[in-house]
């Protein structure tokens, strides 16, 4: 230090230089001082690494089918905790390849890019580059903010130095692949690869493990979902810095550039079940509350994805082939367009209406009451033209005004139409809404379940929750009642003209059949296969309504939600499709309540089982109805689908074990067919939010039953036959069944005629054989003869 010194012979300006040098020296030492107790200090405060090394990230809860397949996903972040080892090689290297190259290396800082950044700093007079590498990173995310302090960036830098001591680089690296965010609710590069691809990380190609890799540093606004031409960008430099590295070919870089992007949009759903997902969560939530949504648990339903699949294509199906023949409402919007549009624009014009699987979103840059142009929101260009224009015809047509009109800018909804390849069509979102259940009958399972046309658009789980009018669809519990009031499938009910006193100032009620007409004496079998509302009536009159609508209960229905009086014969009380399906799995079984199932199992983040449903059993002592008279009542259902309002899903489907009941309540505001095989029942529901006529033409036959009938064509495929045995209490006489006990004497013969009634002679039958029905006729329905509608 004395060279340093002032001598009495140096001149002024020397000195002063060094006294300068000598404090800058000086005040150097003392920073470097303050700074190692700083660190000293900071790094005896930094937190223990319990989180990182008993890592337990929040992880949503998920839901899936029973056949695996993902349907629901709930919780503040989408994550996919995946091994080191699981993860693709390919997509480690791209990713140190831009975030932090010299990981392998360094000890937790990367000294070259620290100085690097302080240059750079110093330069720009702004912090601007952190220098951060992926052990910061992974310091920063668990333990500390992102403000960009000086002790901030200190701390984060200790606190990378202590993880590199008691972590591995693999440990590391695998802990911020699995925690950070990469846009879109996605944390962890599994969730984002299913976000943004649809796809597994294993299923990714280079060019999209380079646009994943290049996320991190603008996770929000440089997404592929929120501005692909950003993320491309940052794609490229993915692609140039593995090539300058080495990492792959001048080929492989060259193939990555040109391939295209297949990025997954808000259509892009696997498969739909959001109305079954969404009843799974709440049944978790009960359970485990808001933990439910960061546990990481797993829950498997009863659903099967084909079936479920199924169902909601034939539901949308049905309704949107009831809308085609409504008035057309005309266009969702309309937006001004410019001269030079190029059809890539239409993502932007179409960002606030929802795209649809099957309803296309479009704007019309060109229409004529001959031809529409328009172009969708993935900027495909289409024409519609000959039938496509049908239901919007009024709207193209020159005197069209206003909102109403179709023409250049209105934002519609385009349909693809089967036949014509490429052929579409304008259509618009159904007014009408709809539900579909399938129900195992000997396990309760729900194979699928369809609360609606769209859950983006109405949450409601109609399915579950609507509360509507059975019409018809309730009679075969009234028949069930019957079977054990001495009514038989022959006895002979009375379909003529009935006048009923009124109440207390009230007038006189003079129910009617659906069409208006009266067919005289018919047997039981037939009152129900023709769906004749004045025998079921007289039946339920014998009966009485407060004991026929004690007996319904057997099935599941709430006695409170019924009129104890005669309107029940019409259905005029109130269940949900789900419940209904129920109903009629008591009979597909042959007479036993099994509840409804929804979850399979229930499993923690590490795999452990909480919940598993246990195997249903059955005792015969706790059956709801007798296994003769579940026999019995599927015999007339039986009938229903041969020769009645149900017989167009056995000409159909080609079998004949199938039983079913189209319902339609007054006014048609609401239509249905339940229906089973004996292992499966389906109830389809279609009707209006508010109650209103579906159109003085339309029924539950019309309706519902093509519904019911695609989506059993899907489910039974493979299925065998099944046929029937009757049980030993049951013979059949004289062309029906009867119980053994009635057979020669006792059962009802008529009801409902002012005299005695005697039942017309038939040809004889040969008795059943054992326990099965005759040889010749239909399985679950009585050996033909002349008592037997036709």
């Amino acid at each position: 230090m004395s060279s340093l010194l002032p001598s009495p012979g140096r001149p002024r300006g020397a000195r002063l230089f060094a006294r300068l040098a000598l404090g800058f020296l000086t005040a150097a030492c003392v920073g470097l001082l303050c700074a190692a107790i700083a660190a000293a200090f900071l790094y005896r405060r930094q937190p223990d690494l319990t989180e990182l090394t008993d890592y337990r990230p929040k992880q949503p809860l998920r839901v899936y089918t029973r056949d695996g397949i993902e349907i629901g996903q709930f919780g503040a972040e989408r994550r996919y905790l995946m091994p080191i080892s699981q993860i693709p090689r390919e997509l480690q290297e791209a990713v140190l390849a831009v975030e932090d190259k010299r990981f392998r290396d360094h000890f937790g800082v990367d000294a070259r890019g620290v100085v690097r950044a302080v240059l750079t700093n110093l330069w720009q007079s702004r912090r601007s580059q952190g220098g951060s590498t992926i052990t910061q990173q992974v310091a920063r995310t668990f333990y500390l903010s992102s403000r960009k302090t000086y002790i901030r960036k200190l701390s984060e830098m200790l606190l990378a130095v202590k993880i590199e001591r008691q972590l591995s680089k693999d440990q590391v690296l695998e802990l911020y692949m699995n925690q950070i965010f990469l846009g879109h609710r996605a944390y962890g590069f599994e969730a984002a690869s299913q976000t943004y691809f649809g796809k597994t990380l294993t299923a990714l190609s280079l060019a999209e493990h380079a646009m994943l890799a290049g996320l991190p540093q603008n996770p929000i606004h440089a997404n592929p979902i929120t501005n692909f031409n950003r993320a491309r960008q940052r794609q490229l430099q993915v692609i140039e810095r593995m090539r300058t590295a080495g990492l792959i070919t001048d080929e492989a870089a060259l193939a990555a550039r040109e391939e295209p992007l297949h990025i997954r949009s808000g259509r892009d759903v696997g498969l739909h079940a959001e109305h079954a997902a969404e009843m799974v969560r709440q049944i978790v939530f009960d359970r485990y509350g808001e933990s439910a949504y960061t546990l990481g648990l797993q829950v498997t339903t009863t659903l099967q994805s084909g079936d479920q699949h199924a169902a909601r294509r034939a539901l949308r199906r049905g309704l949107l082939a009831y809308d085609a023949r409504q008035p057309y409402r005309g266009p969702e919007d309309h937006e001004e367009l410019p001269d030079d549009m190029a059809p890539g624009d239409a993502a932007e014009l179409l960002a606030d209406h929802a795209d649809d699987d099957d309803l296309r979103v479009a704007i019309v840059t060109a229409s004529s009451p001959q031809r529409v142009q328009a172009t969708l929101a993935t900027g495909e260009v289409v024409e519609v033209r000959g039938d496509g224009l049908r239901q919007a015809q009024a709207s193209l047509a020159p005197r069209a005004q206003g909102r109403s009109a179709i023409r250049r800018g209105a934002i519609v909804r385009l349909l693809r139409t089967p036949g014509a390849e490429g052929a579409w069509a304008i259509r618009q979102w159904p007014e009408v809404e709809g539900a579909l259940v399938a129900n195992e009958p000997t396990t309760g399972r729900v194979r699928a379940l369809v609360g609606g046309f769209d859950f983006g658009r109405n949450q409601f789980n109609h399915a579950a929750n609507a509360w509507r009018q059975p019409g018809s669809s309730f009679k075969p519990f009234l028949v069930s009642a019957a079977l054990e009031q001495r009514v038989m499938p022959a006895t002979l009910l009375n379909d003529a003209p009935l006048s009923l006193p009124g109440g207390t100032g009230s007038p006189d009620w003079d129910p009617q059949n659906a069409d208006g007409r009266f067919d005289g004496p018919l047997t039981l079998r037939q009152a129900l296969a023709r769906s004749r509302n004045i025998a079921t009536i007289r039946l339920v009159q014998m009966i009485g309504p407060a004991a026929a609508r004690e007996w319904t209960s057997r099935f599941g229905f709430d006695p409170a939600q019924h009129p104890a009086d005669l309107t029940l014969a019409l259905g005029a009380g109130q269940t949900t499709p789900l419940q209904l399906a129920g109903a009629y799995g008591v009979l597909a079984n042959g007479g036993h309540r099994v509840p409804a199932r929804l979850i399979e199992r229930i499993v923690d983040a590490r795999g452990q089982v909480l919940f598993e449903a246990g195997p249903v059993e059955r005792d015969d002592s706790e059956r709801a109805i007798p296994a003769r008279n579940a026999f019995v009542t599927n015999s007339v259902l039986n009938e229903v689908m041969r020769t009645g309002t149900g017989a167009r899903a056995q000409t159909v489907l080609k079998r004949q074990d199938l039983y079913g009941k189209t319902g339609t309540t007054n006014d048609a505001v609401d239509a249905w067919f339940a229906g089973f095989h004996p292992s499966l029942a389906a109830v389809v529901w279609i009707g209006h939010d508010r109650p209103r006529s579906l159109g003085a033409r339309e029924s539950g036959g019309a309706l519902s039953l093509p519904v019911w009938i695609e989506f059993m064509e899907h489910a039974l495929q493979g299925v065998p036959v099944d046929t029937p045995r009757a049980p030993d209490d049951v013979i059949a006489k004289d062309g029906d069944w009867v119980y053994i006990e009635w057979a020669f004497g006792g059962a009802h013969a008529g009801i409902g005629f002012d005299e005695p009634t005697v039942v017309p002679s038939v040809a004889p039958v040969s008795p059943p054989a054992a326990s099965a029905p005759a040889a010749d006729s239909v399985p679950g329905a009585p050996p033909a003869g002349p008592m037997a509608f036709d």
